[in-house]
This record gives structure tokens, sequence and C-alpha cells, in this order.
């Protein structure tokens, strides 16, 4: 049985790694590189990392799980252990604060289409700064990832 939960903890790892790095680094831009209509690829590359997110989620619910079912309180000790803690709490925000303001702003710049001069201005430039934000974390969340995959492989699961 331990056996069984230690190959899912590596399958959640990479998983979760996997598709932090496959979407962010290769689909994302290869949907703005490709459609013509930049909304769709950005309506498509949000849903990406939406899912994405709630698969982050799920998989660090697990290997948090499991390194404290099999590691105790030895775990909290580990720094692998607070890298995970750590890219849930960056996944949390970006999720949770980041991205919601990021679709109010969509949604305010889809309902002013006709804005123009300054007012359109600050709009682009508030949605700049939060995607910027956005970007930031994820890119963050994505290098700790591969942190824990090469100490993760290194303790040989």
């Amino acid at each position: 049985m331990r056996r069984i939960a230690d190959a899912l903890s590596g399958l959640a790892l990479t998983l979760w790694v996997g598709g932090l790095w496959s979407i962010g680094y290769l689909v994302a831009p290869t949907l703005f590189a490709t459609l013509a209509d930049r909304q769709l690829a950005g309506a498509i590359a949000g849903k990406l990392f939406q899912l994405i997110g709630w698969i982050g989620f799920g998989c660090a619910a697990y290997l948090i799980l499991h390194a404290l079912m099999r590691q105790g309180a030895q775990a909290l000790r580990r720094w692998s252990f607070w890298l995970l803690v750590l890219m849930v709490v960056l996944a949390l925000i970006g999720q949770f604060g980041v991205q919601p303001v990021i679709a109010q702003l969509k949604a305010e710049s889809a309902s002013r289409a006709a804005l123009e001069g300054a007012a359109d201005m600050v709009l682009k430039d508030r949605f700049a700064t939060w995607h910027g934000i956005a970007s930031l974390l994820y890119l963050v969340q994505s290098l700790l990832g591969a942190a824990l995959v090469v100490v993760s492989g290194r303790q040989g699961r």
C-alpha cells in the first residue's frame, strides 16, 4: 500500500508541475502565436490556467497529506514540504486574488469598448500591471515546482 501511495505522490507532483510548465510555457505562447484573435487566445489560456490551478490544489492536497502521513511531524522540518506549501499559497493568491481582478478588468474593457484616450489607457495599464503580477506568481510557482521535482528525485521517493 505504501508503494502505491508513494507512486501516486510522484504522479501528482508530475501532473501538477508538468502541467504548469506545459500550459505556461508551451501552450499559452503557442495560442497567442497561432490564433489571430488575441481575445480568444487569452480566453482559452485563461481557462487552461484556471484548470491547472484546480489540478494543483488537488495534487497539493494529496502531496501534503502524503508527506504528513508518511513522515509525521518530520515533514514540517523539510524544506521540500515548505516549498510545496509556498506553491499552494502562490496558487491560491493567483486563483482567488489576482485572477478575479483580471477578469473584472476584462469585463470592464468589454463593456466600455467605446472608451477613448486616457480612460482606455488607464484600463490597459491596470490590466498590464495585474497580468504582470499573475505572470510573476506563475513563474515563481513554476520554479518552485522544478526545485521540488529535483529534490524529490534526489530523495528517491
